[in-house]
């Protein structure tokens, strides 16, 4: 379900050495499914721990997950980094906003699973972010813009040489275009 490279393990293990005797890690999703989807990791002392929680065994800890947060953090990944700026825990959950469809999904919950978990969060350095509206009979995404992504300059760069791209790469025989139906007003939101 989560994997935590050796590093973040034991960054872990060195953090909870200072906690009270049998106090684990907690790992949830704030908003889980929904764009507005955070991920974050706790200290979980062993009065929290709740008995629908799913327990993760790691080299000198647990980590607990709540029923509510456990689908959107399948394929998780916690990693600690040390670089020229200094050390960092990074968590990356591909399935926060949304949750993991199969390969046999309706195409219209495939491409929004894509749209969730791949697209917007390129387009989230922007402040922007687009949302699927429509999928047509004959196979076309109609999407809006949304966040500094309405009204910026480079939006048809964005549609045609980015998002519509990689759709239909990934999508291949069952998409046939993107279409954008976004009216844009460039303003103070618009990404410049």
């Amino acid at each position: 379900m989560i994997i935590i490279t050796e590093t973040a393990q034991a960054h872990f293990v060195k953090l909870l050495e200072q906690q009270p005797e049998g106090t684990h890690i907690r790992v949830f999703v704030i908003n889980p499914g929904t764009a507005q989807a955070e991920c974050g990791v706790s200290y979980c002392p062993p009065d929290s721990v709740e008995a629908d929680d799913t327990e993760l065994e790691f080299n000198g800890f647990n980590a607990m997950i709540d029923s509510k947060s456990a689908p959107f953090l399948e394929d998780a990944n916690i990693d600690f980094v040390t670089d020229q700026l200094g050390s960092q825990l990074t968590l990356k959950a591909p399935n926060a906003k949304m949750r993991k469809v199969e390969d046999d999904a309706p195409l219209k919950d495939r491409v929004e699973y894509m749209i969730q978990s791949q697209v917007n969060p390129q387009l989230a350095g922007h402040g922007g972010f687009i949302t699927l509206m429509e999928l047509t009979e004959d196979g076309i995404a109609v999407i809006q813009f949304g966040g500094g992504c309405n009204g910026c300059s480079m939006v048809d760069v964005t549609l045609k040489d980015g998002i519509e791209k990689q759709l239909l790469e990934h999508f291949s025989g069952e998409l046939s275009a993107v279409k954008d139906i976004t009216e844009h007003q460039a303003g103070e939101h618009s990404y410049f």
